[in-house]
């Protein structure tokens, strides 16, 4: 059993991953500390019955603590993830890792020095059609990529984009590229060279940068990520990888994104020459957060390998920020 708190609930995803720790038999779950008395005065739903902490120093106090998610607002996590880690706290981080990159270096750099594990909360590295497309890259099963092209835009109301146009200059890029992102340096590493477009086109909240591109180069490749906030709903969100021998396309919607269309110059594998759909059987968004934090468990409890090391971790907050305008290089 392990004992785990949540730090915030601003994060639209802080409901998600706490209802996963309390259904998670491994795992013991402490209560909440959300330092917004207002916001914590208007939680309801999910958040109705739950312990409250009455000051940071209570929840971080508690040696019986192994681990907190850190689940405030974007631009209130990364302070709150350095508390945590300067506790000697494991850190389930939701995403992104906050905008000052001399500060989330420090942040990680403390991490690593005390042995404290960061998880992201990247749930779509738990998405079993991402997996499989990730594994056919770095296989080599689909040739040498040449592009990647992922769209994830989405819907947001002018008080929404509001609140992140108060905190970040990146604007919806900076929000929700980091999905993107995750695959795409896995696959790929570390772009040479990261060119934006981000544009404010509906009007609706002019500091607000809700119609955005990213260029990542790679020695060999160039992927693509378009991201806005004012697409019809329900959203087509697709993800595709085009390589020498192969081609891997998630059909929109990527959630669930259960069917693959795979495309190869012959057959191998398994698989056909030419184009085929591979049905897929994938998990939602909740059960992908419920993968997320067995996957920390066993890392924190167990001391198994992460997924993803914290220099993986670091280096997705990096390409994040070079496309949002708040990193040169």
């Amino acid at each position: 059993m392990v004992r785990i708190a949540q730090y915030g609930t601003g994060h639209g995803h802080a409901a998600g991953k706490m209802r996963s720790m309390q259904q998670n038999p491994d795992v013991e779950f402490a209560g909440v500390f959300e330092p917004d008395t207002q916001r914590r005065a208007a939680t309801k739903g999910a958040f109705a019955d739950v312990i409250w902490f009455e000051s940071e120093a209570e929840m971080l106090g508690d040696e019986s603590i192994v681990a907190i998610a850190s689940e405030g607002r974007n631009d209130e996590s990364l302070a709150q993830t350095e508390a945590i880690v300067a506790a000697g706290k494991h850190v389930w981080y939701d995403k992104p890792a906050g905008n000052d990159w001399k500060h989330v270096q420090r942040v990680f750099a403390a991490a690593k020095e005390s042995t404290v594990h960061i998880q992201m909360g990247y749930m779509l590295r738990y998405h079993e059609s991402f997996r499989q497309v990730a594994e056919w890259v770095r296989s080599g099963f689909l040739g040498d990529v040449f592009s990647v092209r992922a769209h994830m835009s989405t819907f947001l109301t002018p008080p929404a984009q509001q609140t992140i146009a108060d905190c970040h200059d990146g604007g919806i890029l900076y929000d929700l590229s980091g999905h993107m992102l995750d695959q795409i340096v896995w696959m790929l590493g570390r772009p040479v060279s990261v060119t934006s477009f981000l544009r404010n086109d509906s009007g609706q909240v002019a500091a607000f940068k809700d119609n955005c591109l990213g260029v990542y180069e790679f020695e060999t490749a160039i992927a693509t990520v378009d991201i806005a906030a004012m697409e019809t709903r329900p959203m087509a969100r697709r993800f595709e990888v085009y390589g020498t021998k192969g081609s891997a396309i998630i059909l929109e919607p990527f959630e669930p994104g259960n069917r693959i269309r795979l495309c190869l110059d012959e057959a191998r594998d398994g698989y056909a020459e030419g184009e085929q759909l591979i049905e897929m059987t994938t998990r939602g968004r909740q059960e992908c957060y419920d993968a997320e934090l067995v996957d920390f468990i066993g890392v924190v409890r167990d001391g198994r390998e992460p997924i993803r090391d914290l220099d993986h971790e670091l280096l997705v907050q990096e390409t994040v920020l070079r496309a949002a305008g708040e990193l040169r290089g």
